[in-house]
């Protein structure tokens, strides 16, 4: 396996910028209070009137520092990891490295398109850019082909490919059950909040859930691409699932009203995913030295 100079540069850069972006995300003085806001649709929202997200909702701007300290405590350890791992050509480090590009990608492409205008725009801007390219260069640095071969017959793929289905359903009928509703009554969907759009679920409907939903079947298939897809998803999902959770309770100390469900799901997902991704790197099975 090949190791690309430009995916070191290029995760090094992205290491550096969400350290500030992150740190900013929490740290940002602005003195200020929440205030309610009446939105283009005549709905009344509390903005939350302080630090960098000063311009964002309550529940957005709860969920945005959650993000960010999930970023600073789980994902930036977790990239500096994964590439030191794939510099010393392990097929470990290499997935994991794409998986947690992954959830950078998924991460800033968010905040770009969401996030309320402030100042660090360009950066989430440039996060994204870098990223999306890392993340591609990450990937051709893998021969696909060779991935059967490269986990253990005891790994557990059906185990796998059931939760990543369940993953990709209750994407679907999460977020179905929100907008489909408004679509029929003509009403404002759960979420919109003070925004335009539900750029989140364009995001889960339009990608994740489809790429978890076809790399499981392909992974029952033993499809080259059913691994990959499943090392991804598995990798990226639990830095996710790891952010929703705190997402979730941060939430709850903001005082937004949260679903029970949603208290028992994140966590207990959470766990599982964490299982299967160490189940899941255990079965690797790498390259003798110089092949």
């Amino acid at each position: 396996m090949r190791v690309s100079r430009p995916v070191l540069i290029l995760t090094l850069l992205i290491a550096f910028f969400s350290l500030f972006a992150a740190g900013a995300g929490l740290f940002w003085c602005h003195d200020g209070e929440s205030f309610p806001f009446t939105t283009l649709r005549g709905e009344e929202v509390t903005i939350h009137g302080t630090g960098l997200y000063r311009w964002d909702s309550v529940s957005y701007a709860a969920q945005a520092m959650a993000q960010d300290l999930a970023t600073l405590v789980v994902g930036l350890p977790l990239l500096l990891g994964a590439l030191f791992l794939y510099y010393r050509r392990q097929l470990r480090g290499t997935l994991l490295l794409a998986g947690t590009l992954g959830y950078f990608l998924y991460t800033y492409a968010s905040y770009s398109f969401l996030s309320a205008f402030n100042q660090l725009f360009l950066l989430y801007v440039a996060l994204f850019s870098l990223s999306l390219f890392a993340f591609i260069l990450t990937l051709m640095s893998i021969k696909v082909s060779d991935l059967p071969g490269r986990f253990s017959e005891k790994m557990p793929r059906r185990t796998i490919a059931v939760f990543m289905i369940v993953i990709g359903t209750f994407l679907i009928l999460a977020w179905l059950g929100r907008i489909v509703p408004s679509l029929i009554n003509g009403g404002i969907p759960v979420g919109l909040e003070s925004y335009t759009t539900l750029v989140i679920q364009a995001l889960d409907l339009g990608v994740i859930a489809p790429v978890c939903i076809l790399g499981a079947v392909l992974l029952l298939k033993k499809h080259p691409w059913g691994y990959l897809l499943a090392a991804l998803m598995l990798l990226k999902g639990l830095t996710m699932l790891i952010a929703i959770t705190a997402m979730v309770l941060a939430m709850v100390r903001a005082g937004v009203e949260v679903a029970a469900f949603e208290l028992v799901f994140f966590p207990s997902f959470m766990l599982v995913n964490l299982v299967l991704v160490l189940r899941l790197l255990t079965h690797v099975v790498e390259a003798e030295k110089g092949a």
